[in-house]
């Protein structure tokens, strides 16, 4: 039985761009077909499980030609799998997408279309420019800027003059003097404002604003890199005005987070609203362990290290058919907000929580609340922090029950996105860890890094302890709140 195929623009690069159908699409794929030039925030969205298929697409190399992507593409639908043929920006703007078609409606392999946003608007948003103005351009017309080597170009620059509108060259970077000079032959005033617009929409974002005559003069004198488009019109002369990206508090900024698989990304989203790139590791897996649970009348206290063990409890509690009726008059404690917060979605309220989210501090609160023979149950880790024991037992005679209910399986190495070598070219300005499982789980998946070029961000002292033993530089966050955590982001983000 035939499988289907669908054709996701993924937009320019920031993940925020991805549209909501393609998100889905994307996150229910079996295998992933994709481009080079998709952004790496959306290449983590891919789920682990699928077959990822990497067909590169720049400019001048491709690692598969196309014929081969569009066999593969039908190879995969006829074995009945769900294939996300994932390409930069839109499908159908010199994506290639009609010819991928051709061949699956050849077949009767039913596909799909999810329109992607596309560089030749997002970009000279980014960049303060509208490709349209009501006082100086009424249209915009997109031209692909790419050549063969050896030919000449295929392009009435004279009509392209007529129009009167924006001019927005895609894949023209290396023959930004071409174009410029076929636009003057063409008779376009030599001081018409132009564009050259770089890695737009990512951190790294840069731009060249100068005339058609000066732009190519001007780029040469500078480090350029691709991916690049060239906008040619008076709306360039509104880049200064309308300039909003920079302005954000984290602009310029590529944050690494570092975070269980299974949670979601609250804190990467608060930081992409104030600007950051924000790439999103999953540095750790939570794998539940096959336990009985005991009953709550066996204990006086019950008490919870972390969200994971909040869920992963929970989970087994409903699966033994109980409900919070049977938690019965047991005290529960939390050893912090997040803790609290996993505990509050399941109606219930901890009795106990420290001010400093930390075992020790946790240890420290319970021994002097306890009773001397009271009973504690500690449903955690598979490997927990011993001084969450010792300060209970330093202060009371007590009986401790350690339940391991989940393991913690660290990252992978192999990924998407080489974490290590975006570290070692400077592309990261910091990493961002909530909690020592995360910084071992980073650790793990970026061997041999030099970690003193790490400015590790953390959410409490045991995890910048966990840094710093690693050899980052690090920076800790006042309370173990996501609130604190983002405050201390911005911070460090003005001492650098």
């Amino acid at each position: 039985m035939a499988g289907k195929v669908w054709l996701v623009g993924a937009g320019p690069s920031d993940a925020g761009l991805l549209t909501v159908r393609g998100s889905q699409v994307l996150a229910e794929a079996q295998v992933v077909v994709y481009d080079a030039l998709v952004g790496a925030g959306i290449l983590n969205l891919i789920p682990e499980e699928a077959e990822r298929i990497s067909v590169g697409k720049r400019a001048g190399c491709h690692t598969m030609p196309q014929e081969e992507i569009n066999r593969v593409l039908c190879e995969k639908a006829l074995e009945g799998k769900r294939v996300v043929r994932l390409k930069g920006g839109d499908p159908f703007l010199f994506g290639r997408g009609g010819e991928e078609l051709e061949l699956l409606s050849a077949h009767g392999i039913p596909f799909e279309v999810v329109p992607g946003v596309t560089s030749a608007i997002a970009v000279p948003a980014y960049c303060g420019i509208p490709v349209t103005h009501r006082d100086c351009a009424s249209s915009v017309h997109i031209i692909t800027g790419h050549k063969r080597a050896g030919e000449t170009y295929d392009i009435d620059f004279e009509a392209l003059v007529r129009t009167g509108g924006t001019l927005v060259f895609l894949m023209g970077h290396k023959a930004l003097s071409e174009i410029c000079q076929g636009l003057l032959l063409g008779g376009m005033d030599p001081k018409m404002p132009a564009a050259l617009l770089m890695q737009g929409t990512s951190a790294d974002q840069r731009r060249i604003v100068a005339t058609v005559s000066t732009l190519a003069r001007e780029a040469a004198g500078q480090e350029t890199v691709t991916p690049a488009i060239i906008v040619v019109g008076h709306v360039c002369s509104y880049e200064k005005q309308f300039s909003w990206y920079e302005k954000q508090p984290l602009s310029g900024h590529r944050i690494l987070v570092t975070r269980p698989r299974e949670r979601s990304g609250q804190l990467s989203d608060r930081l992409r609203r104030l600007g950051a790139e924000v790439l999103e590791i999953a540095a750790i897996q939570t794998a539940p362990l096959p336990v009985e649970l005991p009953a709550m009348s066996e204990y006086e206290y019950l008490v919870f290290t972390s969200p994971a063990g909040v869920r992963i409890f929970f989970d087994r509690w409903m699966e033994m058919g109980r409900d919070v009726r049977s938690l019965g008059l047991v005290r529960i404690a939390a050893i912090g907000p997040g803790t609290a917060r996993e505990l509050s979605m399941r109606g219930i309220f901890a009795d106990l929580m420290p001010e400093v989210s930390d075992g020790e501090h946790l240890g420290i609160l319970l021994g002097e609340t306890v009773k001397d023979g009271d009973r504690i149950l500690i449903p955690r880790a598979k490997e927990g922090n011993p001084k969450l024991l010792e300060e209970i037992r330093k202060r009371k005679q007590v009986q401790i029950t350690e339940l391991a209910i989940y393991d913690t399986v660290y990252g992978k190495k192999e990924g998407l996105v080489d974490q290590k070598a975006l570290v070692e070219a400077g592309k990261i300005s910091m990493a961002v860890f909530t909690s020592a499982s995360t910084v071992r789980g980073f650790a793990a998946a970026t061997e041999g890094l030099d970690y003193s070029r790490v400015r590790a961000v953390c959410i409490g002292r045991q995890t910048a302890a966990a840094a710093a033993d690693l050899g980052m530089e690090t920076y800790t966050a006042q309370e173990a709140t996501i609130d604190s955590l983002v405050e201390c982001v911005q911070t460090t983000v003005k001492k650098c």
